[in-house]
């Protein structure tokens, strides 16, 4: 049915019929027109973050837990260039998001009015498809565009720049029957001739391995199940990377842990050994693949993506299928089912004696204390106490990222939220408060380092007035941990300006915003208080104090290739000096 309706009206009534509930923002003078209209309704709820950065990493936690599209509304200007950085992270990520941006009146683009940017030029590289509505009567059709183009094929962020007198323009709302985009026509399903050329190559293969990532997890719930009846079916191992992880359950026996640069021993091993590589979802990053050249010299490689400029991008593919990860392993599992003869198990038992080999150096291992907690069993026992309540993970970025990813484990999708691409500080503590706001009930925790967690601390203040009870976890050994790592490894160990000389009392802060506050050194006392932090009915902050020097392994150094990893045992007291195990092209690649 045909209304009319002001520009900003338009704006609520398209959130409406997307099925909005939520939406991330920050007011400002080149949107208070929609904020006006969303004060005349109920059904979509703002949530008032303390800062743009914050909005959209908060978009990104609810996206990603909850497989809906994130949405954002920001002014013109500043709001727009604070947004940026979540952007480009939900951008790298395949994130879902609409973020609505304000801009000066179109008489006044271009005359550098106060708090005018050029949005769609700032933002062209960092989204998926940007927009700059000139027009009333085009509104509405954007709108709906937006969220189709965030939505289908691989998943990523729209902005909508709507200048303030098209806000206040009266105009015809009409909802499109559907929301497609001219042109945009993503491919779903995959080339049945090369889907069934992949599963004859995998039939026949010796030491084969899947490689999964944050694409299955994009494609939905029964993309993950489907994934696991195959795996399951074939008896193959299974490696994922950081954006992956719970797409497979880690209890699982096929598992082999997250594969990468700080991948487990066995995973990345198997992913240079392997005679054919199941790529599903994951795009071959380079803390994945490590040297180019060197990266699993002896495999066949299928690729499945939904991105076609992701396949033969950085690794050429063997068999390269673009299409949706659930449909295609929808199709590989029903070829699998109807090969004339079932695959000979017995074949692979070298293969799987070779993976248990590898998985016996227990490379996750770690030297315990009584004296001082260690990062790894803080994360040990933060899982411990917590898998029985199916709690939703988000972190920081740095080591804690890392040992949350090794030590958490994870049994079901959405459940992990994290900075992979781009590696954004201050991505947890918003990102959990997205994910609280999708699951009001569960238990979420931002897994967090002292440096990163300074970075957006002021959204404790929108946990706090929402009464959103996310559990900071901080990791503090005083020092930005992976920036310090890094500094040992490549610059003889001279911490230029990785210490932190000052930092707050993390218990008195919290109470500050109208949280609680909790400290811990004593591993005796880790599961007591951790206990406190659960129980705790409103935002907590824990400073859990860590062992300082702490390195993060294992580890493929730079400019080294899969098999040739750092392993714990490599570390300070075996007597071995790490600071020389990078050659000077891999110092230039970190």
């Amino acid at each position: 049915m045909t209304e009319t309706m002001s520009g900003a009206e338009m704006v609520i009534k398209a959130l409406q019929d997307q099925g909005v509930e939520h939406i991330f923002g920050y007011p400002g003078g080149a949107v208070l027109p929609i904020y006006d209209a969303m004060f005349h309704q109920d059904k979509v709820k703002h949530v008032l973050v303390r800062h743009e950065q914050g909005a959209v990493h908060a978009a990104e936690g609810y996206a990603r837990s909850s497989g809906k599209v994130g949405c954002v509304l920001v002014t013109s200007g500043p709001g727009a260039t604070n947004a940026v950085t979540g952007l480009t992270d939900a951008m790298l990520d395949s994130i879902p998001l609409v973020c609505i941006t304000g801009q000066v009146p179109t008489h006044l683009i271009g005359s550098d009015a106060f708090q005018e940017c050029d949005t769609v030029g700032i933002t062209r590289h960092c989204t998926k498809h940007n927009y700059l509505v000139r027009s009333v009567e085009d509104l509405p059709r954007i709108l709906h565009e937006a969220f189709y183009v965030a939505s289908n094929g691989r998943p990523g962020p729209v902005v909508v720049d709507i200048p303030k007198d098209v806000q206040f323009a009266m105009g015809k709302y009409d909802r499109p029957k559907d929301n497609q985009h001219k042109t945009y026509r993503p491919q779903v399903e995959g080339d049945i001739e090369k889907i069934r050329a992949a599963v004859k190559l995998m039939a026949g293969a010796k030491k084969p391995v899947f490689y999964t990532g944050g694409g299955v997890i994009n494609a939905g719930d029964e993309a993950s199940a489907t994934l696991r009846e195959l795996v399951r079916l074939s008896g193959y191992p299974i490696t994922s990377t950081l954006m992956g992880l719970g797409a497979y359950p880690a209890a699982d026996p096929q598992w082999l842990g997250m594969l990468g640069m700080h991948g487990t021993y066995e995973a990345n091993m198997a992913m240079h050994d392997c005679d054919v590589m199941i790529c599903i979802g994951a795009r071959f990053d380079d803390r994945i693949t490590g040297r180019l050249n060197a990266f699993s010299p002896h495999s066949k490689k299928i690729h499945v993506d939904i991105d076609p400029s992701s396949i033969n991008k950085n690794v050429k593919a063997d068999i390269g299928i673009v299409g949706d990860c659930g449909h295609v392993l929808k199709s590989m599992l029903a070829e699998w089912k109807a090969l004339e003869k079932a695959p000979d198990r017995k074949r692979l038992d070298p293969w799987l004696d070779q993976v248990k080999s590898w998985q016996a150096r227990k490379c996750l291992a770690y030297r315990g204390s009584d004296k001082v907690i260690k990062p790894q069993y803080a994360v040990e026992r933060l899982y411990e106490l917590t898998k029985d309540m199916d709690p939703y993970i988000t972190t920081e970025v740095g080591q804690h990222q890392m040992w949350a990813a090794q030590y958490f484990r994870f049994e079901s999708p959405n459940r992990w939220m994290t900075s992979g691409g781009l590696g954004t500080m201050g991505y947890g503590l918003p990102a959990a408060i997205g994910a609280q706001m999708a699951h009001p009930g569960k238990l979420v925790i931002d897994i967090a380092g002292e440096a990163s967690i300074l970075m957006n601390m002021q959204e404790m203040s929108t946990a706090v007035q929402y009464r959103l009870p996310v559990k900071i976890f901080i990791l503090n050994n005083e020092y930005m941990g992976m920036v310090r790592q890094w500094q040992e490894l490549l610059h003889g160990s001279r911490y230029a300006e990785s210490y932190s000389e000052s930092l707050p009392d993390f218990v008195k802060l919290a109470e500050a915003y109208g949280g609680k506050g909790i400290r811990c050194s004593d591993p005796k006392q880790l599961d007591d208080a951790i206990r406190d932090m659960i129980a705790f009915p409103g935002p907590v902050i824990f400073d859990c104090l860590v062992e300082k020097m702490e390195n993060c392994f294992p580890m493929i150094p730079s400019g080294k290739a899969h098999n040739e990893m750092l392993l714990n045992d490599l570390g300070d007291d075996a007597g071995v000096d790490i600071g020389n195990v990078i050659d000077a092209k891999g110092k230039a690649l970190v």
